[in-house]
Parts: structure tokens; C-alpha cells; sequence
């Protein structure tokens, strides 16, 4: 099983090198008055941050949230 994952790994890391490789155009990016420039794969990969900030943020709290809701039972 190791090593299925190791495979996986690796294809994954090469499919996102190649992508990289392949896109390295600029695009420019409008945020209400701010404009910036930059290359597609930095665009994606900041993205692919915010989204793991934002997705590990939404399941802390929904593990908070559902701890809460059911309390361990106390033995007697």
C-alpha cells in the first residue's frame, strides 16, 4: 500500500510540474482597485493556499461544532 501511494505522489507532483511548465504566461489579476500581474502557476498555487486555509479553517470548526453538540458521557 506504501508504495501505491508513493506512485501516486509522484504522478500527481509530475502532472502539477508539467501544468507549471506549460503555463508560464502572465495574466493580471483585479481585486477591487488592486491589479497585478503574474504568472498563471503563481496565481493557481495562491489559490490552492487560500483554499487549504479556508478548508482546514471550515473543518476545524465543524469538528468543534459537532464536539460540542455531542458531549462525551460521563460514566457513573
Amino acid at each position: 500500500m506504501r508504495y501505491l501511494h508513493i506512485a501516486i505522489i509522484v504522478l500527481l507532483t509530475a502532472l502539477v510540474l508539467t501544468f507549471k511548465v506549460q503555463n508560464l504566461q502572465s495574466v493580471t489579476v483585479q481585486f477591487l482597485s488592486w491589479t497585478a500581474l503574474m504568472p498563471v502557476m503563481a496565481l493557481i498555487l495562491l489559490i490552492h493556499l487560500l483554499g487549504m486555509f479556508t478548508g482546514g479553517s471550515l473543518w476545524s470548526l465543524f469538528k468543534r461544532s459537532y464536539r460540542g453538540a455531542f458531549p462525551a458521557s460521563k460514566s457513573v
